[in-house]
């Protein structure tokens, strides 16, 4: 009897600790949520996300509340309701409605509350002081009026009221990053200078060209480039295809890409000339999107000494073979033609980007010039430096050759703007350098 009694008691104790373990683990654990703010929280602006991240590892979150305090006065700009438990995590991001909060340029609090669906509604509170900022920066242009040719540079210089987290020129869909022109100078008179791209088919009033400036609170605001397109045409070039060149080059692109293994020559022309050749033009972009935030550079680019020309910049060719077009290519650079082996020298001093054998391009050098600036040298039968090298204005790099796409012994030269090439030629005419972009930057000073 006394051993039965001391068993259902044993029984019961367990019973008892078992429900309480339940208990504590279950509506009536302890834990308190998490609450997770975004560290850009400091500045609030009029259209800047409020990114939180709300969490409880227990029975799940039952209420979740934003508010704001300014001048004493409390404004709730979200508040979310859980009826179910189990959400153990929520990310918002919160856009402020600062006209509807009727919040002004100043201090403020910032409140964040969670509460979970235990018996006890743990509860977390987390508070900020933040700066509330509806203001977009103002941006002053210091250049009235710029001539750009299509497929050519523009040097833009300009000022802005305050700090910004982000600032360029955006030509089109395609946006190019300023970089300050004095590192040492206060927000409110530093000025900002960036280089763009003209595409090739630019006309007045197309694409869009305009200033971009946002500041820390996420507001943004933007200004007009005043852009004068002149007018230009460009060549068009046929290019004829022998079974002679396809047969001596097409087994070179064979041997280095399995998927052309057992095309015919013509059919690996074509995967070349497209896909290749975009996937070419992918890594020269990539590489040039590493720059230095200041110009390395000084003075007129160097063009290729004793060399004819042999096509310019924009190009446009037509491949044919056996009188049937068979292929079409913008021609992004300037050819040029010396003696078999030449020295190619660096046109300015930059930073070595980029040195291997690129598809299309052969051996390949790209030069970072600083400010997104760079200069592209092709088909070399030899690279003499490396990649972080720096450079001097007129050190050879390599030799001239024939790699890659070409029909003989030329170096295909190339000047681009944050990936997007340019004519090289406006980069060897010291007038075109001193009109279009030291003038406009002395005025920075």
């Amino acid at each position: 009897m006394q051993k039965r009694f001391g068993y259902i008691v044993g029984c019961f104790v367990l019973l008892l600790a078992g429900g309480g373990v339940w208990f504590f683990l279950t509506v009536g654990e302890r834990g308190k949520p998490v609450v997770e703010i975004g560290a850009d929280a400091s500045v609030i602006g009029r259209d800047k996300a409020l990114d939180i991240i709300f969490s409880d590892s227990g029975r799940g979150l039952r209420r979740t509340e934003i508010t704001i305090t300014q001048d004493h006065q409390h404004r709730v700009a979200s508040t979310v309701d859980y009826p179910e438990t189990g959400v153990r995590r929520k990310a918002d991001s919160i856009t402020l409605d600062a006209f509807t909060l009727k919040l002004h340029d100043g201090p403020a609090s910032l409140t964040v509350t969670a509460v979970d669906h235990s018996l006890w509604k743990n509860r977390t509170t987390v508070k900020r002081q933040v700066m509330i900022d509806l203001l977009p920066p103002r941006i002053f242009q210091l250049n009235t009026q710029h001539h750009v040719n299509p497929g050519g540079t523009c040097f833009v210089a300009y000022r802005l009221s305050e700090a910004v987290v982000r600032t360029g020129v955006e030509v089109g869909d395609v946006f190019y990053p300023a970089y300050p022109a004095h590192s040492t100078a206060p927000a409110e008179k530093s000025c900002y200078a960036s280089y763009f791209a003209l595409p090739p088919e630019a006309s007045p009033g197309a694409p869009q060209i305009r200033i971009l400036a946002r500041d820390q609170a996420g507001n943004g605001t933007s200004s007009d480039v005043p852009v004068r397109i002149q007018k230009r045409k460009f060549r068009s070039d046929k290019m004829f295809l022998t079974d002679s060149f396809l047969g001596q080059k097409m087994p070179e692109f064979q041997a280095l890409i399995s998927e052309l293994r057992g095309k015919t020559p013509l059919e690996t022309f074509t995967y070349v000339n497209t896909l290749l050749r975009a996937d070419n033009l992918k890594t020269i972009q990539s590489a040039c999107m590493k720059s230095e935030p200041r110009p390395l550079w000084q003075g007129p680019f160097l063009r290729m000494k004793n060399a004819a020309p042999m096509a310019l910049f924009c190009d446009r060719r037509t491949y044919l073979y056996k009188g049937k077009p068979v292929g079409k290519s913008l021609h992004n650079g300037v050819d040029l033609a010396s003696l078999v082996h030449a020295p190619i020298e660096a046109a300015n001093s930059g930073i070595v980007r980029l040195t291997e054998m690129l598809g299309i391009y052969g051996n390949t050098v790209i030069i970072d010039h600083g400010m997104g600036l760079s200069t592209l040298y092709a088909h070399m039968s030899a690279i003499q430096v490396k990649p972080g090298q720096m450079v001097k204005r007129g050190e050879v790099i390599g030799l001239s050759g024939s790699t890659g796409l070409a029909g003989g012994d030329h170096l295909h030269f190339g000047v681009a703007v944050n990936g997007r090439f340019v004519d090289p030629r406006e980069w060897w005419d010291p007038h075109w350098i001193a009109d279009n972009v030291t003038k406009k930057l002395d005025v920075c000073y």
